[in-house]
C-alpha cells in the first residue's frame, strides 16, 4: 500500500487519483487543515483508498497509521506552502514542514519503509542566475518556505547515507489545471494562485487584476513563468516511485515544461477559454520578481522517462471546468460562496 500524505489537497489528490486508476492501494494521511474531506469521498469512488485523519507532528498518530496499514512506500505532499505567510510566520513553517517530515521519516525507519517521493519546489533555487534552470543551479532560497524544502532535501540525503532511506525530490515550477474529467481540482481557501483567481473573477463583476511589471526584457514586457499541468505532474510522481521500486538511487528532478508563458499570455488564454474580457491594470514591478523562471526538465525526461504533454490552454480549460462544477455543487449545498 502506498501512503500519500496531504492527499486531500490539490497536488496530493491528483497523484492519489492517478495511483488509484492504475490499480494501486492508497492510504491518505491528512489533517484537513487545507485539504477537503469532499475530495477524499470523491477519490474513494475510483479505487481502493483508505483515509486516516492525522497530523505529522503527532508521532502516536503516525505509529498508529503504520501499524494499521501495510505501507511499502510514501509520496509526501503534506506541507504549508504559501510564500508570503512563511515570511510572516516562519515558525509555523519550520515546525510543520521540517519537524513533521522528520517525524514521518523516523516512523518510516521504525517500520522498515525506505522509499519516499518528496514534493519539493523550484523555490529552493532562489533568484535565478541562469535560464533555463537545471538541477545544478545553486540552491539559495529567499523565503522560509523554500528554506524548509531545502532543509528537508538535505535531511533526506543524510538519511540515505546513514539508514539507506531512498528518496526522489521533485522540484516543481508553476502548477496549473485540474483533473480533465472535472472530478477533482484546485480548491484553496484563500486562493493565492493567479489562474484560478482570474477564472473566479469571471463569475462576478468589478474585480480588476493587477499586472506587476510591464517593462521586463520579455516578448511583451511581463514576467514569464513555466506552467506545468497537474495531470502531467501526477504522472511524474508515479514514475518517480517506480524508479525507486526498481532500485533507483536517491536523486532530484525539476518538473516543468522547458518553456514559459508571460502574464499577458495567461490573461489572453483565460479570456479565450471563458469567452469573457478580464479587466487588468498595469502596476510597477514587485521587488524580488524575476523576469523569467523556466525549468530545464532534461534530467526527468532522461532518467524517469517523463514528458509533459498538456498545453497551458488545456490546463486553463480544465481549471475552468472545475471552477464551474465546484460553484454549482457548493451552491446546491447552500455553502457560502465567500469560501470559493
Amino acid at each position: 500500500m502506498i501512503l500519500v500524505t496531504g492527499g486531500a489537497g490539490y497536488i496530493g489528490s491528483h497523484s492519489a487519483l492517478a495511483l488509484l486508476e492504475r490499480g494501486q492501494e492508497v492510504v491518505v494521511f491528512d489533517n484537513l487543515s487545507t485539504g477537503h474531506l469532499e475530495t477524499i469521498e470523491t477519490l474513494k469512488k475510483f479505487g481502493n483508498l483508505e483515509f486516516f485523519k492525522g497530523d505529522l507532528l503527532n508521532r502516536e498518530e503516525l505509529k498508529h497509521l503504520f501499524e494499521r496499514f501495510s505501507i511499502d512506500s510514501v509520496i509526501h505532499f503534506a506541507a504549508f506552502s504559501q510564500v508570503g505567510e512563511s515570511v510572516q510566520n516562519p515558525q509555523k513553517y519550520y515546525l510543520n514542514n521540517v519537524c513533521g517530515t522528520i517525524n514521518l521519516l523516523n516512523t518510516m525507519l521504525e517500520y522498515g519503509v525506505k522509499k519516499i517521493v518528496f514534493s519539493s519546489t523550484a523555490a529552493t533555487y532562489g533568484e535565478p542566475i541562469q535560464i533555463p534552470i537545471d538541477e545544478n543551479h545553486p540552491q539559495q532560497p529567499i523565503n522560509p518556505y523554500g528554506q524548509t524544502k531545502l532543509i528537508i532535501e538535505k535531511i533526506m540525503d543524510d538519511y540515505d547515507k546513514a539508514y539507506g532511506l531512498k528518496s526522489v525530490r521533485l522540484r516543481y515550477f508553476n502548477v496549473a489545471g485540474a483533473d480533465s474529467k472535472c472530478r477533482i481540482g484546485e480548491w484553496h481557501e484563500p486562493e493565492t494562485h493567479l489562474i484560478p483567481n482570474i477564472l473566479k473573477s469571471t463569475f462576478s463583476s468589478g474585480e480588476v487584476f493587477k499586472i506587476f511589471g510591464t517593462d521586463y526584457e520579455t516578448k511583451d514586457g511581463t514576467c514569464v513563468r513555466d506552467y506545468i499541468n497537474i495531470e502531467d505532474l501526477a504522472e511524474a510522481h508515479i514514475l518517480a516511485l517506480e524508479y525507486l521500486k526498481s532500485g533507483g538511487k536517491t536523486d532530484f528532478f525539476n518538473l516543468g515544461t522547458n518553456t514559459g508563458n508571460t502574464v499577458k499570455e495567461v490573461f489572453s488564454i483565460c479570456e479565450k477559454v471563458t469567452g469573457r474580457k478580464i479587466a487588468a491594470e498595469q502596476r510597477p514591478r514587485r521587488i524580488g520578481d524575476p523576469a523569467v523562471l523556466v525549468a530545464d526538465n532534461t534530467k526527468a525526461k532522461n532518467i524517469l522517462g517523463w514528458n509533459p504533454h498538456k498545453t497551458l490552454e488545456e490546463s486553463i480549460t480544465s481549471a475552468y471546468g472545475w471552477e464551474n462544477m465546484l460553484r454549482k455543487e457548493l451552491e446546491q449545498n447552500n455553502i457560502c460562496m465567500e469560501r470559493i
